[in-house]
């Protein structure tokens, strides 16, 4: 059994919920080149500066993959980044990162939230701590940013709606994906690009494979999943669907 598309035909906005820079280039991003190259809007959020992830002084190592991010959202067609300070290495999970996010969603008005996994161990090993914090308050700041209760003061004082949002997405693997994007051809070829851009970031890691080496792997292997050459595979979970158990109830 194949997996389905997703259903971008309905897709207008897709904010992407990241820890750092670089975290949307390994393969996703090829998902993101498909969807702006179609007209849907995507934003990127981006909790920290990624200050730790070089030997580089703090400060410096931020400008630079800042600047090293913008140029990879370029690739892509992203038009909207925002780069948030919390810092990195040591992410918390916790009220003030739920309500960045949650500001940010009821800015954006996506209908689809893109978020990363919030398991501790993963088929790649254990996840990095950072990228888990991000997870959890992302799924969680999704449902806060449709309560008006939840965080008043950017209703009341920042003139931001509630907002709910459709689905909510994190990236999968074959075995536990749900649903897949077709990434053969130029949009693959953009998502290898967009990691490229982050040439001084990769450059520091010590033997780390060349990008137009290992993507273009990852997504063939995900492209069996959906019987096509090249996908990225997801996760998908339709936020407005009525519980799978009110269904079951109601047949019996």
């Amino acid at each position: 059994m194949t997996l389905p598309a997703l259903p971008e035909e309905s897709f207008q906005r897709v904010l992407c919920v990241v820890a750092h820079p670089d975290d949307m280039e390994y393969g996703t991003s090829a998902a993101v080149a498909r969807w702006t190259a179609c007209g849907i809007e995507v934003g990127y959020l981006l909790l920290t500066r990624g200050e730790a992830g070089m030997p580089n002084p703090p400060e410096e190592t931020a400008r630079l993959r800042v600047a090293e991010q913008q140029a990879a959202c370029a690739v892509v067609g992203v038009k909207h980044l925002t780069v948030l300070e919390h810092p990195d290495g040591v992410l918390v999970y916790g009220l003030d990162l739920r309500r960045d996010i949650c500001r940010e969603i009821r800015r954006f008005k996506p209908d689809v939230v893109l978020g990363t996994g919030y398991a501790i161990e993963t088929p790649y090993g254990f996840d990095q701590a950072d990228h888990r914090a991000a997870g959890l308050a992302t799924l969680d700041a999704v449902r806060d940013a449709g309560n008006r209760w939840v965080f008043p003061e950017q209703v009341d004082g920042e003139n931001l709606e509630p907002h709910s949002v459709r689905w909510f997405i994190v990236p999968g693997l074959a075995g536990s994906a749900t649903h897949g994007v077709e990434v053969t051809g130029e949009p693959l070829r953009r998502g290898v690009a967009s990691l490229e851009a982050h040439a001084a970031y990769l450059a520091a890691l010590p033997g780390h494979p060349a990008p137009g080496d290992f993507i273009p792997q990852f997504t063939a292997m995900s492209g069996k999943a959906m019987g096509v050459e090249h996908a990225v595979l997801f996760r998908a979970h339709d936020l407005q669907a009525p519980p799978e158990f009110f269904s079951e109830a109601v047949q019996d």
